[in-house]
């Protein structure tokens, strides 16, 4: 008897297993944009006055056309957005180490409640020795990016990134950067190869996230400057003051 019921457990078990549908793969397989779009008659992300982004006063500023940091604090919107694509343009200083951050519900606790897409000077002697998923384009502490892409510190680079639910791609300079499905990412510890999602972004898994959320932007980190211009922004709905 007790043979039996151990072999239907496990039958059913089987069967349970046979029915699940496969774990999402953490790179799609048809990314959302292979090309930079024109942006040119798209809204502008933000408005020159800076009246539309929370921000501790005096830290970021908007001068004929280029927005810069003087120290590294955050600049979210206050409209939260889903589906959209977000196109600008980002200079690096030599070591800088900045961001793209999306999808963000709590401004005050941001780490673990963000997807950030990194820009960073990967030239710099500080960065020399990171992890791979800490460069430019990747998915910081989750997913490196497919190629360094980034051009040298002056330079003017483009990125474009498309939002869809779950799904998130980044190009930088005409060529794609990375591809991400949020889905894939169900511990909140660790990433999908296993390896270890830096302490300071543990907690809730990407694949619990809204897929909707404030825009933010990473200031002046370890005395590297960063400059963002031309930053539009395509809504696939409307955005939620």
């Amino acid at each position: 008897m007790l043979r039996s019921l151990i072999a239907i457990l496990l039958i059913c078990s089987w069967m349970q297993a046979a029915d699940a549908p496969p774990a999402p793969s953490p790179v799609p397989k048809i990314p959302l944009i292979t090309a930079h779009p024109d942006s040119s008659g798209w809204p502008h992300l933000l408005a020159d006055d800076l009246s539309n982004a929370d921000f501790p006063p005096g830290i970021w500023s908007m001068k004929d056309g280029i927005l810069t940091a003087t120290k590294d604090i955050n600049l979210w919107t206050k409209a939260e957005y889903g589906d959209c694509v977000i196109d600008l343009e980002f200079r690096l200083d030599s070591g800088t180490n900045s961001g793209l951050f999306l999808y963000n519900s709590d401004p005050t606790n941001w780490m673990p409640t963000t997807v950030e897409i990194q820009i960073l000077d990967d030239l710099g002697k500080e960065w020399r020795n990171i992890p791979a998923n800490w460069r430019c384009g990747g998915f910081f502490g989750h997913l490196a990016p497919r190629a360094s892409l980034a051009k040298e510190p002056g330079a003017w680079n483009r990125m474009t990134t498309a939002c869809r639910g779950s799904q998130i791609t980044t190009l930088i300079n005409g060529a794609l950067a990375s591809d991400v499905d949020l889905d894939a990412w169900t511990d909140g510890k660790r990433n999908p190869d296993g390896s270890e999602i830096p302490q300071w972004l543990q907690g809730q898994p990407w694949a619990t996230l809204p897929h909707h959320g404030r825009i933010g932007l990473q200031g002046r980190h370890a005395d590297a400057g960063i400059a963002f211009r031309s930053l539009r922004i395509q809504v696939a709905g409307a955005g939620k003051p």
